[in-house]
């Protein structure tokens, strides 16, 4: 493929784990797309809430942080790092973006973690904490897609502070209009259909 010119970019939309995707860090994952162009593609995991409290790691953002308040594993890349995910109701149109937090896609966007929290506070409708990241090189992602690996559906700013992670995967395939809502039902262990 010669880059983006031929497929539109997949920002803001979720990559949803197929069955018979192997990899197991990507197990029934649920990952939000926060950029994708010629250059690769990076995203978190919405689904893998980690037992490390907010306030354990970044102290001054614990209070803003969602239920269940843990730190989400958002990927096997740079989990020494910490990206914060943050729904701003209405999109913050035009020039009302708060400082410290940039529009990925929507109301979803990125929070500047080394911003003082109170910039935002007023702002956010929700805050999720990711360690780590899921990053893809040129093309191969798109080669993922490809062989089968991930679903790509649209996401919705309540999938960023789903309050029942472990539920995302199911609840994100059964709100879909197509025969993806059967893959809801799906068994978590095959061999015992």
């Amino acid at each position: 493929m010669s880059g983006m010119t031929e497929v539109s970019s997949l920002t803001g939309r979720l990559l949803v784990a197929t069955p018979a995707l192997a990899d197991p860090n990507f197990d029934r994952a649920v990952v939000l797309l926060l950029d994708h162009d010629e250059e690769g593609s990076l995203g978190v995991v919405l689904n893998r809430p980690t037992p490390v409290g907010v306030s354990d790691i970044l102290e001054a953002w614990a209070d803003l942080a969602g239920e269940p308040g843990v730190v989400f594993q958002g990927g096997p890349v740079s989990l020494d790092s910490a990206l914060g995910v943050a729904v701003i109701p209405g999109g913050a149109a035009g020039d009302g973006a708060p400082l410290g937090w940039r529009r990925v896609h929507g109301a979803i966007g990125l929070v500047d973690l080394e911003a003082p929290p109170e910039l935002l506070a007023s702002a956010l409708g929700s805050l999720r904490i990711f360690a780590g990241y899921a990053g893809w090189g040129p093309g191969q992602l798109e080669d993922e897609l490809v062989e089968g690996a991930w679903y790509v559906v649209e996401s919705e700013p309540g999938d960023v502070s789903s309050p029942a992670p472990e539920r995302l995967w199911r609840e994100v395939l059964r709100r879909q209009r197509s025969e993806l809502a059967m893959v809801a039902t799906y068994p978590d262990d095959a061999s015992l259909n």
